[in-house]
């Protein structure tokens, strides 16, 4: 039987990410950390051979899946099956001294997503210069603004997509704060105390705390649990799929909006040489990758209901009720937002602008999309708030429904509201404040100098962001 794969890994995430959860890398980083600890020791007065280390090392990348396997069927445990594996591949036995499995997986694990939370906020920033260099481009290209899916009030493209940058601001900032503060659990044995270590060590404290700063130095996270159990809180492990559903968020608000202004021909996600968008409508040009972001939200939003379950949820000093959870939710959680992110910036460069038929849309919405405005001038003149507000209602609901019956052809919103003496604006006036399109659209083109501003300084802190490519997306 073929072996089956993770979809999401197989189809959708990068190298880079994949590498980091593989079970391959994942051995590597356990293989690595069993050595770091050897060394710590030895350097702490522990009597390992040199030679043992050397072995242990030259040995390190010799990884075999099947015959690890093979050893876990019989000793029905993991981390023993792997601690055997590497020891008869070197010829010694000196690693996981008074450790614990916890000792091994946790940190590895911990590991893993520190590693994937920095590959994530690179790319992270790539995505924000992207829609950034998008909202300059548009910045002033006047669309109809929608609420509820309603033509509401102008404003321009490159506003619409600083609105969604912003949010995906907001995620890369909450990304960033979390790699400042995660704290890793560290060598702390079986429920905690680290009595094991001390044991080895002949109860020199110093000692033992010296050999945790040097396997925390190995790890390269800058904060460490103190007074944890035998596994670190899971509640850490929400924050983190909770942080890249968060960064997920202003990107699936962006390809949703997509789909829409393509159902509207205003915009597309671009179509490939060689795509077929249906293999019955030849003429289907699917906004397929912004759909997938979506789903990616979907998955990562059912991760965060996974992971809150196992928060809150331990007993005692720890236990493995939230194991079989974790293997899923923590490395699909980050083959997810990793193949929205790689999506998305294939999205955002191949998307299509169709500026004719904004403008057409533009002209037809115009009248409607200065009400507001009409409201405010009518007031200023002195009519009464509501009454104004009444009566460019009754007029332009029966404009529109007028429109969509076919009894008119062409917008006449602005002749209808002229010749109602209520309102007390003339058509002049009434033509003169819908042809100033820039003041209708107020303080977005100011909105977006901000945005910039914002995603600058980001720029400046990872300048390796600004040439990333994604990878090819089926």
């Amino acid at each position: 039987m073929d072996k089956i794969t993770n979809v999401l890994a197989e189809r959708y995430a990068s190298l880079e990410m994949k590498n980091i959860w593989s079970p391959e890398g994942r051995i590597l980083l356990e293989r690595e950390w069993w050595i770091a600890v050897m060394k710590a020791q030895k350097e702490l007065g522990l009597d390992i051979p040199s030679e043992a280390i050397e072995s242990y090392e030259n040995v390190k990348t010799n990884i075999n899946l099947n015959s690890i396997d093979a050893r876990e069927r019989i000793s029905r445990h993991d981390v023993k099956a792997r601690i055997e594996e590497f020891c008869d591949l070197a010829g010694y036995e000196h690693i996981h001294k008074g450790m614990t499995s916890r000792d091994l997986t946790e940190n590895v694990e911990q590991l893993q997503v520190f590693r994937g939370l920095n590959l994530l906020l690179e790319k992270s920033v790539t995505a924000l210069i992207r829609i950034s260099e998008k909202a300059k481009k548009y910045s002033e290209l006047i669309i109809a603004a929608r609420t509820h899916n309603v033509a509401a009030q102008p404003t321009t493209l490159g506003r619409r997509l600083a609105m969604f940058g912003e949010e995906l601001l907001f995620g890369v900032n909450q990304l960033h704060s979390l790699i400042e503060n995660y704290p890793v659990r560290g060598l702390k044995g079986a429920v905690g105390t680290q009595v094991d270590q001390l044991t080895l060590f002949d109860n020199d404290i110093s000692k033992v705390k010296e050999l945790e700063k040097k396997l925390i130095k190995h790890l390269g996270i800058k904060k460490s649990l103190h007074t944890v159990g035998q596994v670190y809180p899971r509640s850490i492990d929400f924050t983190v799929v909770s942080a890249l559903y968060t960064l997920g968020s202003g990107i699936s608000s962006f390809a949703t909006t997509l789909r829409i202004m393509a159902g509207n021909e205003t915009a597309s996600e671009g179509f490939a040489k060689g795509q077929t968008g249906s293999s019955a409508m030849p003429h289907k040009m699917n906004s397929r990758s912004s759909e997938r972001i979506n789903g990616f939200q979907n998955i990562l939003s059912g991760y965060v209901t996974m992971t809150s379950n196992i928060s809150g949820n331990q007993c005692n000093e720890g236990d493995v009720s939230c194991s079989v959870v974790r293997r899923v939710a923590l490395p699909d959680s980050f083959y997810a937002i990793d193949g929205m992110l790689e999506t998305f910036l294939t999205i955002i460069e191949q998307m299509e602008v169709f500026e004719p038929v904004i403008e057409k849309e533009n002209k037809h919405y115009f009248p409607f999309l200065s009400t507001t405005t009409f409201l405010m001038e009518a007031v200023k003149k002195g009519t009464p708030r509501e009454e104004a507000h009444e009566v460019i209602k009754e007029h332009a609901v029966a404009t529109v429904r007028d429109l969509r019956n076919g009894v008119i052809v062409k917008n006449n919103l602005l002749e209808r509201l002229a010749n109602d003496e209520r309102l007390g604006l003339s058509i002049d006036e009434l033509q003169s404040i819908m042809n100033k399109a820039d003041q209708l659209i107020g303080n977005a083109k100011e909105q977006i100098k901000i945005f910039l501003q914002q995603v600058e300084s980001y720029s400046v802190k990872y300048p390796k962001a600004k040439d990333y490519k994604p990878g090819t997306i089926l």
